[in-house]
């Protein structure tokens, strides 16, 4: 019997109703205390694609898709075969009526059973729309008996659901119940064809202090606790439940002592007009973001290059996609990490964040406008279908001890009555980061113009040659002091150091990864150590790269970077940045559009662990 260790993989169409049947399925094994996350792989379509609910539910905290599944519900009659196959051996097959694919389908090693969903959801209300919808419900009834899941958290994940509106609730009510008993009575009776069914879910401690949401939503909610008080946006998915739930929760959380509103979210025409609002939000001194994916970030390009020549502070939320709308655009992928930090035109960079978890979506939606106004930038925050719109568990927010705002270098009329001189773009500090007024500051020296690569360090307009190469001069030294300021890598050392701190061995071999890959590195990290191997890794969280990134890499033989793109594009960053280290730089590459899991990682890394092996 395996309890609390067990992969579901629900399979449908879009449009059906399924994804509240599956969250119900998934927050109630979170409220009773089971580690678990959902993955959502669904079509580019609003209705009747193909679709599937990964859940995977695991003791030891590991809840990263894996490759198959042990228990799978069938829905779909176009993709049964397929299903039938991502079965590990020894898995479950529900279907319908007809569903089953024939014996030629080669799985003689898993267990199939036929439920009547329709007519057992036709029995529910004699409600013909909400017919088709509460199908879902009879399945999670079904897994709800032979699981064993708690019935009083099952009914209560159901009702919030639905928003206690009673006419949704009963019928669903009524279809749960019909998946219970028809389990109990037929499916349980005859201990499917002898076998025992092999999964439990047990009630573990309430996990207080847990939180179970997606990504988007805690980078909304960071956002709005980091003062965010303008959003401008055009609709693409995966980023649009972002700034929803900046909306959503903004009209509650940005409100002064009286009531009034200090937030504005408009929807411009295009991504152009969006971020074009964004920059001037930022030089009003508003903190200002848009969000958007891979193609609505191509249309921001030359906008992104005036924010980074006039240094004019701004924010994009990348959610990255796999690509365009004919392509996979509701799939997962890092496949902007090169355009996002050379989007625009000209000599110009732009700095990455790269959250891996809720915590960090929450921690950089502050620490992308410090950043932003610190350096009189764009900052760009790289996160991807996997971690916005998918179900994570993580700690709740620290709230008790708010950050205060960095609002960089900007002069107020008594500090420029001191000064007595200003201007916009010289480097008073030998840091790169000149000093900047804000709009409604009415001391005479506060006006400026704000202009493109064509100025000098007074703001004039130029086009003498030696003052634009002095101007790109200083905002390289900007960069470097951008460097200095980027989160700091997560790396765990596995190897013992020697005593100057390099790593020892011949064969010394490390991982650099980012990202949503962190859902499944601490069970690669498990696996390998029950192969007596190790691997130290580091898990990039910005760019430019700090001197503990150049330091990993310099102290390993090899370093194997992961990514979800086919172009290896952080180790192409990696090795233009830093050409001298790019010989010891190897790819682990994932593209398919899913999630990485860990069995790709470790059969993938298999051949660098085979050759360490033998070094060793």
């Amino acid at each position: 019997m395996k309890i609390n260790d067990f992969v579901i993989n629900i399979a449908t169409v879009n449009g059906s109703g399924s994804q509240s049947a599956n969250n119900i399925l998934l927050r109630t094994l979170f409220r009773m205390g089971i580690p678990v996350g959902g993955k959502n792989v669904f079509p580019s379509n609003i209705a009747g694609l193909p679709t599937w609910f990964w859940i995977r539910a695991n003791a030891a905290g590991f809840t990263g898709r894996k490759s198959t599944a042990d228990i799978v519900v069938a829905l779909n009659p176009q993709t049964a075969r397929d299903d039938l196959q991502l079965l590990s051996p020894g898995g479950f097959f529900f279907h319908g009526p007809g569903l089953a694919p024939g014996t030629d389908a080669g799985r003689s090693d898993v267990t199939a059973v036929e439920v009547p969903f329709k007519a057992l959801a036709d029995q529910a209300t004699d409600q013909i729309k909400i017919r088709r919808l509460i199908i879902n419900m009879v399945y999670v009834g079904v897994l709800a008996k032979l699981l064993d899941l708690d019935f009083e958290i099952l009914c209560q994940s159901l009702r919030d659901q639905f928003g206690g509106k009673t006419k949704v609730i009963e019928p669903n009510l009524k279809a749960l119940e019909l998946g219970i008993q028809f389990a109990n009575d037929t499916i349980a009776k005859d201990k499917l064809s002898g076998l025992e069914f092999p999964f439990k879910a047990e009630k573990g401690p309430v996990p207080k202090g847990k939180i179970l949401m997606d990504g988007n939503t805690a980078a909304a909610l960071g956002a709005l606790w980091g003062g965010c008080s303008f959003v401008s946006w055009y609709p693409i998915t995966p980023s649009t439940s972002l700034v929803e739930a900046i909306h959503r929760y903004g009209s509650d959380l940005r409100k002064d002592d009286k009531g009034k509103n200090t937030l504005a979210v408009l929807q411009a025409e295009d991504e152009l007009a969006a971020i074009a609002m964004v920059l001037g939000a930022g030089w009003a001194g508003a903190r200002a973001m848009t969000a958007t994916s891979g193609p609505g970030l191509s249309l921001m390009a030359e906008a992104a290059g005036y924010a980074s020549y006039a240094e004019i502070p701004s924010v994009i939320w990348n959610v990255q996609r796999v690509g365009p709308s004919t392509g996979l655009p509701t799939r997962t992928m890092q496949g902007d990490v090169l355009a996002s930090s050379r989007l625009s035109h000209g000599d110009k960079k732009h700095p990455l964040l790269i959250p891996g978890n809720l915590a960090e979506c929450f921690e950089f939606g502050q620490t992308a406008f410090d950043l932003a106004e610190r350096l009189q930038l764009l900052v760009i925050v790289l996160s991807d279908l996997d971690l916005g719109m998918n179900l994570y568990i993580d700690e709740e927010f620290d709230l008790e001890k708010p950050r205060p705002y960095d609002r960089g270098k900007v002069l107020s009329a008594s500090d420029l009555e001191k000064r007595q001189i200003f201007e916009r773009y010289r480097d008073v500090d030998g840091d790169g980061i000149p000093y900047r007024t804000l709009i409604g500051n009415e001391h005479r020296l506060a006006p400026y113009f704000t202009r493109g690569s064509g100025h000098n360090a007074k703001a004039h307009y130029t086009e003498s040659s030696s003052e634009y190469e002095e101007n790109m001069k200083r905002l390289e030294r900007k960069w470097e002091s951008a460097r200095k300021l980027m989160p700091a890598p997560v790396i765990r050392l596995q190897h013992l150091r020697s005593a100057t701190g390099s790593v020892g061995g011949e064969g010394a071999t490390g991982i650099i990864f980012y990202g949503s890959t962190l859902a499944v590195m601490n069970e690669v990290e498990a696996e390998l150590k029950k192969q007596n191997q190790s691997l130290d890794s580091l898990r990039l969280r910005g760019y430019p790269f700090s001197d503990e990134v150049v330091a990993f890499i310099r102290d390993h033989q090899r370093v194997i970077v992961i990514e979800q793109n086919r172009d290896a594009q952080m180790k192409s960053l990696l090795a233009a940045d830093h050409p001298e280290i790019a010989p010891k730089l190897s790819s682990l590459l994932h593209f398919d559009g899913t999630p990485i899991t860990s069995d790709v990682i470790l059969q993938k890394l298999n051949p660098y662990l085979e050759q360490e092996s033998r070094r060793g």
